[in-house]
């Protein structure tokens, strides 16, 4: 029963932050915590593919809060501002 409540409060955290994950990149860290805390209840459930699924998740999440670190806010920089050059006409 507690693995069941756990599997329950973590999947509800990732719902609910992936939901608001817009507002703050602090948000972005807590879905990467919620995908962790599925990932190790798939794992003690014995779904390890679950586990191994929500671990991928993690490592997504992980990677989308360092891009919102970042100066550009995780959005690709204009060429111009990335190279000094300005680019050719299309």
């Amino acid at each position: 029963m507690a693995i069941t409540l756990f599997g329950v409060c973590s999947v509800s955290l990732m719902l609910v932050t992936y939901a608001l994950e817009q507002r703050s990149r602090h948000l972005i860290a807590a879905f990467a915590l919620g995908c962790a805390l599925s990932s190790a209840y798939g794992f003690l459930a014995g779904t390890w593919p679950f586990g191994v699924v929500e671990a991928v998740w993690t490592l997504v999440a992980l990677r989308r809060y360092l891009a919102a670190a970042s100066p550009s806010g995780g959005r690709p920089v204009p060429l111009e501002r990335e190279t000094g050059r300005t680019p050719p006409p299309a």
